[in-house]
């Protein structure tokens, strides 16, 4: 298992990078589970704002079903906003046993086969994106976390598909790219297809891209319109290119030792109220990405261009690369990419 960090070097970290009340507010949380009657306390934290749809769907599903299901056995504390750290931190604190789960930007810690969800022109829409993430070939992904030291009871959708904006130009066509300088994640995936269109990529945490877009450090970002919305990119944007070049997996990632801890019964209701969480986040971002687009397109200085058909073709030629650079890297092989596609799209594959 990679980076079994010591807790209080996480500890330490943590103080150093946000503050001494902040730090000693966390150790708190975590030091004072006495104080309640449950068996098992599950300490989840994702970056986004408390009104950002994931997080909503651990409040109004996650949090209250669970703790109704097993009948107060287990509280479930929720933190948001980034802050108990960012994406890269709260990752280290799940694996390390500070926290008990997150969702977010570091799934290939969990697994790096979940990279394949996050290929450009993977899949082509929203049922696709869902037949794929609800099969057997995903939950095997998902078990293969194991491996790691998390326990991965589910997988949805991340947020939509991805959406540029940027401030230099219209993009239809990935010349458009070439040249500027576009915020991307830290993960590989989104560096290398950044590089296939042309683009030269800057690898930023979400909520720094903000005022990257406002003093010109970056040009453009792409992300999910519903984290554009949330994060208030449109303010600082002035074109919003909508090509749905890809979209990623959403796991809920849990410390396996945790999960491990939990008598038979509860890991029973555990599973089943993440597998029906996922599903009511996908439900909720597949309801409200049209209306999201809608709210960002009304932005004054902003103009929207909608890439499709043969326009996306010359897309997906551009990024034929990224394939082949994960086959090579031995992290995905070509027939992996193609059962992935085979079930995205309804076909039967053999075992």
């Amino acid at each position: 298992m990679r980076r079994r960090y010591d807790n209080r070097f996480v500890f330490l970290t943590f103080l150093k990078g946000k503050g001494l009340l902040f730090g000693l507010f966390f150790i708190l949380t975590v030091s004072c589970v006495k104080q309640d009657s449950a068996e098992f306390v599950f300490r989840y934290s994702n970056e986004q704002p408390e009104a950002a749809l994931r997080s909503q769907s651990m409040i109004k599903f996650f949090k209250e079903q669970l703790e109704e299901r097993s009948n107060g056995r287990i509280k479930v504390e929720l933190f948001f906003g980034g802050v108990l750290g960012n994406e890269r931190e709260l990752m280290d604190f799940v694996q390390t046993g500070v926290l008990q789960g997150t969702r977010g930007g570091f799934f290939a810690d969990a697994n790096p086969k979940f990279i394949l969800f996050t290929l450009p022109f993977l899949v082509d829409d929203w049922d696709q994106a869902q037949r794929l993430v609800k099969s057997d070939f995903t939950r095997k992904i998902n078990e293969g976390a194991r491996e790691w030291g998390f326990h991965v009871p589910a997988t949805g959708i991340s947020q939509g598909f991805r959406a540029h904006t940027n401030n230099k130009k219209p993009i239809r066509h990935p010349d458009d790219l070439k040249g500027l300088k576009m915020r991307v994640p830290s993960q590989e995936v989104y560096v290398q297809t950044s590089k296939a269109f042309g683009a030269n990529p800057q690898e930023l945490p979400y909520v720094e891209v903000y005022q990257a877009l406002q003093t010109g450090v970056v040009d453009g970002q792409d992300n999910a319109p519903s984290n554009i919305w949330d994060f208030k990119i449109h303010e600082v944007s002035e074109y919003l290119t909508i090509t749905n070049y890809a979209t990623g997996p959403d796991p809920l990632m849990v410390n396996l030792e945790w999960y491990e801890s939990l008598p038979y019964d509860l890991k029973v209701i555990f599973d089943k109220v993440s597998r029906e969480t996922m599903e009511f986040s996908d439900r909720i971002n597949r309801e409200k990405e049209a209306e999201y687009i809608e709210k960002i397109s009304n932005s004054p200085k902003l103009e929207v261009n909608h890439v499709t058909g043969d326009d996306l073709i010359p897309f997906r030629d551009a990024v034929k690369p990224v394939y082949q650079y994960f086959e090579e890297k031995g992290i995905l092989t070509l027939d992996e990419i193609q059962k992935a596609r085979e079930v995205a799209a309804g076909k039967s594959i053999k075992p």
